[in-house]
């Protein structure tokens, strides 16, 4: 568990040019109780890791007759397959430690998964085969859209309480409680859900959280970005875009965050702006070394 005099200390004093920004909600472009929907950073292209990962491939079959040169290559590609995660939610501002992750490699189930009969009256006699397999691949399956927004919904939960236990012993009573109706706590008003892909079982899913803007004294709600992982294909398979009201339960109406509340998620923040100049510097090193290597 990193102190929380560790995290302060961890502060970064530049701040990054910010990336063109999209919108949070469904209300795009709109006011959300009074104030602008808040944007979120354009996330890179999500295929930028397997395109490198094709472009590495390709070299070392080019290659073939350099060791040298195919043994550098097929370091660089080790280095993507064992941290991908690293460096694609890094890559991002996501804080990827394993104290950090709403959902850790989490399990998909074979009840995750919806199936349809595909309909094989509209495929043509040629695709159409009379062997088992044919038909079993007739029956298509896919984890339910439902259960994207769940994997959100436990990873925020399970995110929220692990920087809870992080804070000042003080106060971690209290920040825990945010994700209960005993005080001041936060109410999720809406989320968006981009789907990338269908996930199938059998696979893994790890959902990572990040706050989208700085909270301030002023600030009554907290708008997050965060992004569900296939471990099986390596990418996104969906990303979520949260507008969380901040709630005072007792006093029933929305309320600020508490000051030591807010200089908690502003710590995290810096700590999202510094992991995401640091994995940055450490793609581009990366992508030097592949154009010296002419891939």
């Amino acid at each position: 568990m990193m102190p929380r005099q560790q995290l302060l200390r961890l502060r970064v004093v530049g701040r990054s040019t910010r990336a063109t920004r999209r919108a949070l909600s469904s209300t795009s472009g709109h006011e959300h109780n009074g104030a602008p929907a808040a944007p979120a950073e354009t996330a890179p292209n999500s295929r930028w890791l397997s395109d490198m990962r094709n472009r590495l491939s390709t070299g070392i079959f080019k290659r073939a007759e350099e060791p040298k040169v195919v043994a550098q290559l097929k370091h660089h590609l080790s280095h993507l397959d064992q941290h991908w995660l690293t460096l694609s939610a890094g890559r991002e501002g996501f804080l990827i430690e394993p104290q950090w992750r709403g959902l850790d490699k989490h399990d998909i189930a074979w009840g995750d998964m919806v199936s349809f009969t595909q309909n094989t009256a509209t495929l043509d006699n040629d695709e159409w085969k009379a062997d088992d397999s044919r038909k079993q691949d007739s029956m298509v399956s896919h984890v339910n859209n439902v259960m994207y927004n769940r994997f959100a919904e436990s990873g925020r939960v399970n995110w929220m309480m692990n920087v809870a236990a992080h804070v000042a012993p003080e106060n971690r009573k209290e920040f825990a409680e945010l994700m209960s109706p005993r005080g001041i706590g936060l109410i999720l008003a809406s989320i968006r859900t981009d789907y990338k892909f269908p996930m199938t079982f059998p696979d893994q899913v790890t959902v990572l959280h990040k706050l989208v803007t700085k909270p301030d004294s002023t600030s009554d709600r907290v708008l997050m970005e965060a992004v569900a992982y296939s471990h099986k294909h390596k990418r996104p398979a969906a990303r979520f875009f949260e507008d969380v009201a901040v709630y005072d339960y007792r006093a029933a109406k929305r309320a600020p965050l508490k000051p030591f509340m807010v200089e908690e998620m502003q710590v995290m923040y810096e700590l999202q702006e510094q992991r995401r100049q640091q994995t940055e510097q450490k793609v581009q090193e990366l992508l030097q070394s592949m154009e010296e290597l002419e891939v």
